[in-house]
């Protein structure tokens, strides 16, 4: 795989603040801006693919834990494009230091799987997994606790769904 072995990408963090999120890359490199990526993406590389169905090519987030960008347990850091939909009592979520992993994670860690099986990708995550994401946010926003981290954190390493 020519390129750089991690990605960095700009991701929106807590009170909204930008940060570099660091990931083993799992792409080829190249110009195109799509975020979203389905099972058997073309650009997404042998090694990527195997990276990606242990969840392994998120270690390197653990810097960002360390950095105190990101926590273990929180929403996933998304790009600006998706922040910037946020209104109302959805900006609650931009509270929260976002996580390696949390309830809309766990509810939706086959969603490569799931978009490979719709006609509009791009179009069900803006209609369908973007706003249950939000819901669960918020849910997990309004309803924290340490036990529930610790709930979340258990089932992400044992890959149990919470929701």
């Amino acid at each position: 795989m020519p390129g750089p072995i991690l990605f960095r990408q700009q991701r929106t963090g807590r009170y909204g603040k930008l940060f570099t999120i660091v990931k083993f890359r799992s792409m080829v490199v190249n110009e195109d801006s799509n975020t979203t990526s389905i099972l058997g993406d073309n650009r997404i590389t042998p090694l990527g693919a195997i990276l990606r169905k242990y969840k392994l090519d998120e270690l390197p987030e653990l810097w960002n834990v360390l950095k105190g960008d990101m926590s273990l347990v929180g929403p996933r850091p998304d790009v600006p494009e998706f922040t910037d939909r946020l209104k109302g009592k959805e900006m609650a979520i931009l509270q929260l230091r976002p996580g390696i992993t949390g309830p809309a994670t766990l509810k939706y860690s086959n969603e490569e799987r799931l978009l490979a099986e719709v006609d509009n990708p791009q179009k069900y995550t803006d209609e369908i997994i973007w706003p249950d994401k939000v819901r669960l946010n918020l849910d997990y926003y309004y309803n924290w606790s340490l036990a529930k981290d610790i709930q979340i954190i258990f089932r992400t390493v044992f890959r149990r769904n919470i929701v």
